[in-house]
């Protein structure tokens, strides 16, 4: 497996788009700021018709409604959001839902919020939520969605990618 072959989703915090012009048109990205509840809207606007003129997909984390108002291709819903009120709304035909997943429970809430995609994290960075590659691999097993591998996925790390069935990787320093 190449790494070319994988969904790349890259996860940015701010909206300056310098490292954002290295990244190839495959990678999907994401912004998430949870430190902030008043995000810039018009820095939203600018930076997706940026991300659209490189060819790049843009996803808003953890703001459904926000992301289908601006016009973004999708929303990222992390572990702790267990809401539902997302499915209530009508949504585009390209408009992807992805999420991440910790363990299993979190694994069938995403499933049930309709995620197309769920990150399990995480796979090499050693937190409260570290899995290795064993309980990695027997998390994957629990879903049919599509797998992609979170947390302290590097160049070096990458090769081990290989021994896993995923559809694709995410993370911020692996891009930078």
């Amino acid at each position: 497996m190449h790494i070319k072959l994988l969904t790349k989703y890259y996860f940015i915090n701010t909206l300056d788009t310098n490292n954002l012009q290295k990244q190839d048109k495959e990678t999907i990205i994401i912004f998430r700021n949870y430190s902030s509840s008043n995000i810039k809207i018009d820095k939203l606007i600018k930076l997706k018709n940026f991300l659209r003129k490189q060819g790049n997909k843009f996803f808003l984390a953890n703001n459904f409604k926000l992301a289908l108002k601006l016009g973004l291709d999708g929303v990222y819903i992390p572990s702790f959001n267990k809401n539902f009120n997302h499915l209530a709304y009508s949504t585009f035909l390209n408009f992807i839902v992805v999420g991440s997943a910790h363990n299993l429970k979190e694994i069938r809430i995403k499933e049930l919020q309709k995620a197309r995609a769920i990150f399990i994290s995480s796979l090499f960075k050693k937190n409260n939520n570290y899995l290795g590659l064993n309980k990695f691999k027997i998390l994957n097993n629990y879903t049919k969605k599509k797998v992609v591998a979170l947390g302290g996925i590097s160049k070096k790390s990458i090769k081990k990618i290989k021994l896993l069935q995923i559809s694709g990787i995410a993370g911020i320093s692996y891009f930078k």
